[in-house]
């Protein structure tokens, strides 16, 4: 959900609890808030343990991994996904990789917390490559 949103609806329930109820309604108001950003929290949270249990940089299927990827989507969706924290690759622009046990990998280039770009780079591609090279 958008941040303004959120804040946005937070505020209208205040509103709303303190003309229905007074100031009853302001702190029933206040309590839903507070209980919704520690929803938030825990989910981020189980989401961070759960990636850091399973090994750095690593995906069950990168082709797979690519074909899901869409311009925006949050990183906490990325990880989720994944089931992985992505290793970094670079810093300007921030890049991080994931690979798979056939050796294809996956760059994302992140920006503001959400994918930019991503490309897919396949192992039997760069050893063509290299075998077409003249010695």
């Amino acid at each position: 959900m958008n941040p303004w949103i959120g804040g946005i609806l937070a505020i209208a329930a205040m509103f709303v609890g303190g003309g229905l109820w007074g100031w009853k309604g302001v702190i029933l108001a206040l309590t839903v808030v507070v209980f919704w950003l520690l929803l938030q929290f825990s989910r981020l949270m189980r989401l961070m343990k759960a990636a850091s249990e399973g090994p750095l940089g690593q995906v069950d299927n990168a082709v797979m991994f690519n074909a899901q990827l869409q311009a925006g989507m949050p990183v906490a969706e990325v990880i989720a996904m994944t089931r992985s924290l992505g290793k970094k690759l670079g810093s300007a622009p921030e890049t991080f990789g994931w690979q798979d046990s056939g050796g294809a990998r996956v760059e994302v280039i992140v920006s503001k917390g959400k994918v930019e770009s991503w490309r897919l780079l396949r192992l039997e591609a760069e050893v063509e490559q290299a075998g077409n090279k003249p010695d």
